[in-house]
C-alpha cells in the first residue's frame, strides 16, 4: 500500500492543539500541493519513499529533512544525483506507520490532533527521529513532553496513555514515560480523599437538596457524591496484568493501605477470572463483569500473580475468598509454589473459617476420599505451628503468672484455637461418613488439635460415633482406640447419657464413661449438701445452737453411710461390665443380659441420677 500527497487536501479535517508555523517556503509550498491536488489528477512527483511494514509513504525531501536528524541522515545517505526517488526503510519506528503518518503532516505544517491515546507513540516515534530543538524550534519532542505533562495532570488521560505504552514498552521505559504514568496514578490512587477539591455528603445531612452549594467558588443545586476509598478500582482493572501489576507495586510503595490493596486485588480477580464469578454467583447478576474468556494458561498466570501481590498481614483479606483462589488453582492446577501459598494464607486465618469453606472436593479421578483432606491437613497444621509461635512469643514477652480460669477466658489464642477446634470436629464430622476415610487420617485430623482446645468433647464425640457407624468392620481393639481421641470426663450429661446406650462404643469405653458420670454425681451431691448447709445457716444462723453434737455426728454419719452406699452399687456395676470384658463375650450377650435384668439396671441407674426421696427428706428434717 502506497500513501502520497496526492491527499493532502484531506489534511484540513484534523483539529489542532499543537500548531507549529513554518517558514514561508513550506506554507507556500504547502498551499501550492493543497489547490493544486484539489483541482488537479497529478502534482508534482515525490523524491523519497518510506517503507514502514507494508505500507509505502511518498513524499518530498524537503520538508522532511528539515524536522529530523534521522531522515536527513538517511536522505544523504541513499540520495543520488541521477534523479531517482529515495527508498527508506523504519520498519522498527516506534507506533508504526500510523505513527509516522501524524509525523509527516507535521513536518508538512499540517496541523494534527495529539491525544492521550496517540501522544505516548508520537513522543517516542519523534524521538527514534531525533525531532529535537536542533531542527526547528518547538519540534515535535517538545511539544509532545509538553502535551504529557498536561496528560499526567488528569486521571482517565493518564489511564489512556499508561494502556498504549504497551505497543512501545521499549521507548516508553528508556524515556520514562511509563513510570511517570504508573507514578501519577498511585499518587492520585494514594491521595486522601477528603483532600480533593469537591464537597463531601455526611449521610446524617437532612438539609435540602435544592440548597446551593458553594463549589469551587461557584453555587450549584446539584450535590456532588462523595468519593469511597474504591473509586479506582474499577478503572485500573482494565489495565492488562503487567500494567496493574506494578501500578500495585507502585501503591504498595506510597503507603497505601493494605485494606485498599487487597480489595484491589479482589476486584480485579473477580472481573478476570471467570471460574471466580461462578463461585461467588455473579454470572447472572453482572454478566458484563468479563468481557472474554481467557485460556487457562492465561487464567493460571493471572491467578499465581495476584497471589504473589497479596498483602500478608492478617485478617486483609476475607477466608472465603482466599478458600476461592485455593479451589480455583487446583482447577486451574496451578503451580506447587502458589498451592502452598495459599494454604499457609487461609492457615493463618482459619479462625475465621466457616465449615462450607474447608470442605474443599478433591480434584481428580484417582483420588480415593470426596474431600481433599490432606489439604486441610497442612492448612491445620500450619494454623497450629502459628499458634504455638504466637503462645511461645507471648510466655516469653510476658513472664507474671496469670490465674488458670483468667488464662482460659482472656487469652485470645486460646480463643482462636477453640474455634478452630469446633471446626476441625465439624469438619471430621462431616466426612466421616466416607467409607474411604482410613482412621490414620481421621486420628491425624483429630489428634493435631490438643485436648486444652476442647472444653467439651462432644463434638469429636458424635464424629467418632459417624465414623464407627460408617465402618462396622472395625475389632474391639481399633474401636478403642479410636475412642482415646476424646475425652470421657469433658463429654456433657446428654452425651455421656448417649454414650452410655451407645452399642458401637466399646465396653471399656462405656466402663469409663459410666465411671466419671458417677464421680460428676458425687461431686454433684456434694456441692448440693455444702449449698443446702450454708443456706440453713445463712437464713437460720442460732439453729446450729439447738442441736447437739450428737445430732450433727449422727446426720453427717447417715449423709456418709448413704453416699458409700451409692459408691458400692456404682461399684458392683462396674464389676459385672469388667467381667464380661475378662470373658470376651459378645455384646449382643451382654445386651440380652441387660435386657433380662432391666428392672435392677433400671433401678440401680436411678440411683445414681438423682438422691433417694427418703435421703432428701431427712435431711430436710434435719
Amino acid at each position: 500500500m502506497a500513501i502520497s500527497l496526492n491527499h493532502m487536501h484531506d489534511f484540513n479535517t484534523y483539529e489542532c492543539r499543537s500548531y507549529v508555523p513554518l517558514p514561508n517556503v513550506l506554507i507556500l509550498l504547502y498551499i501550492f500541493y493543497h489547490v493544486y491536488f484539489r483541482h488537479c489528477t497529478s502534482g508534482l512527483p515525490s523524491d523519497i519513499t518510506v517503507e514502514i511494514g507494508e505500507l509505502s509513504f511518498h513524499l518530498h525531501k524537503f520538508p522532511l529533512l528539515s524536522r529530523s536528524g534521522v531522515l536527513e541522515k538517511h536522505i544523504g545517505e541513499f540520495s543520488t544525483d541521477d534523479g531517482s526517488i529515495c527508498v527508506v526503510q523504519f520498519h522498527d519506528i516506534p507506533g508504526g506507520a500510523k505513527a509516522f503518518e501524524l509525523i509527516a503532516k507535521f513536518c508538512y505544517g499540517v496541523k494534527i490532533e495529539v491525544t492521550a491515546l496517540n501522544v505516548v507513540g508520537l513522543r517516542c516515534a519523534a524521538e527514534y527521529l531525533q525531532m529535537n530543538e536542533d531542527y526547528g524550534e518547538r519540534n515535535l519532542i517538545s511539544q509532545t513532553e509538553g502535551f504529557l505533562n498536561e496528560v499526567f495532570g488528569n486521571w482517565a488521560d493518564t489511564i489512556k496513555a499508561l494502556k498504549t505504552c504497551e505497543e512501545v514498552l521499549q521507548f516508553a521505559e528508556e524515556l520514562h514515560i511509563f513510570s511517570r504514568c504508573i507514578n501519577s496514578l498511585a499518587t492520585k490512587a494514594c491521595a486522601d480523599t477528603s483532600l480533593f477539591n469537591w464537597p463531601l455528603i455526611s449521610p446524617n445531612n437532612t438539609e435540602s437538596t435544592n440548597t446551593p452549594v458553594l463549589w469551587n467558588g461557584i453555587y450549584t443545586t446539584s450535590r456532588p457524591q462523595p468519593m469511597g476509598d474504591d473509586w479506582w478500582y474499577e478503572d485500573v482493572s482494565f489495565l492488562s496484568l503487567p500494567l496493574y501489576k506494578r501500578l500495585i507495586l507502585a501503591v504498595e510503595l506510597g503507603g497505601m493501605k493494605p485494606e485498599k490493596i487487597a480489595g484491589s486485588l479482589m476486584f480485579y480477580a473477580k472481573k478476570h477470572l471467570p471460574l471466580m464469578n461462578r463461585q461467588l454467583g455473579l454470572d447472572d447478576a453482572n454478566p458484563g463483569l468479563t468481557t472474554s474468556i481467557p485460556s487457562e494458561a492465561d487464567q493460571r498466570a493471572l491467578l499465581e500473580e495476584i497471589v504473589e501481590l497479596l498483602p500478608y498481614q492478617k485478617g486483609v483479606i476475607q477466608s472465603k475468598f482466599l478458600f476461592r483462589l485455593l479451589r480455583i488453582s487446583m482447577v486451574l492446577h496451578a503451580s506447587p509454589s502458589c498451592r502452598e501459598n495459599l494454604e499457609k494464607r487461609v492457615g493463618a486465618q482459619l479462625d475465621q473459617a466457616s465449615l462450607e469453606d474447608v470442605l474443599i472436593p478433591n480434584m481428580g479421578y484417582s483420588v480415593e476420599t470426596l474431600y481433599d483432606i490432606d489439604c486441610f491437613q497442612r492448612i491445620l497444621d500450619h494454623f497450629m505451628s502459628m499458634d504455638q509461635a504466637a503462645a511461645a512469643a507471648a510466655s516469653s514477652s510476658s513472664p507474671c503468672i496469670v490465674e488458670e480460669g483468667e488464662l482460659m477466658e482472656g487469652t485470645p489464642s486460646l480463643v482462636s484455637i477453640t474455634m478452630v477446634a469446633n471446626l476441625v470436629d465439624a469438619y471430621i464430622a462431616d466426612v466421616a461418613p466416607d467409607i474411604n476415610l482410613k482412621f490414620p487420617k481421621f486420628q491425624s485430623l483429630a489428634a493435631t488439635v490438643p485436648d486444652y482446645a476442647r472444653p467439651l468433647t462432644d463434638g469429636i464425640y458424635r464424629a467418632i460415633d459417624i465414623y464407627l457407624k460408617a465402618h462396622p468392620w472395625f475389632t474391639d481393639s481399633e474401636r478403642e482406640q479410636i475412642c482415646r481421641l476424646m475425652n470421657c470426663q469433658k463429654l456433657s450429661l446428654e452425651a455421656s447419657t448417649h454414650a452410655a446406650q451407645n452399642e458401637r462404643l466399646p465396653l471399656r469405653v462405656i466402663v469409663q464413661v459410666l465411671f466419671f458420670e458417677q464421680l460428676r454425681l458425687r461431686t454433684s451431691i456434694s456441692g448440693w449438701f455444702s449449698v443446702s448447709d450454708s443456706l440453713d445457716n445463712y437464713q437460720n444462723p442460732n439453729a446450729n445452737l439447738a442441736l447437739t453434737a450428737q445430732d450433727r455426728a449422727a446426720a453427717v454419719e447417715d449423709v456418709r453411710e448413704r453416699i458409700s452406699d451409692l459408691e458400692k452399687e456404682c461399684q458392683t456395676m462396674r464389676c459385672e461390665i469388667q467381667k464380661l470384658v475378662k470373658t470376651k463375650r459378645s455384646w449382643n450377650i451382654f445386651c440380652r443380659r441387660k435386657s433380662q435384668n432391666g428392672n435392677s439396671t433400671e433401678s440401680k441407674a436411678s440411683s445414681l441420677k438423682a438422691p433417694p426421696p427418703a435421703l432428701v427428706k431427712e435431711r430436710e428434717k434435719s
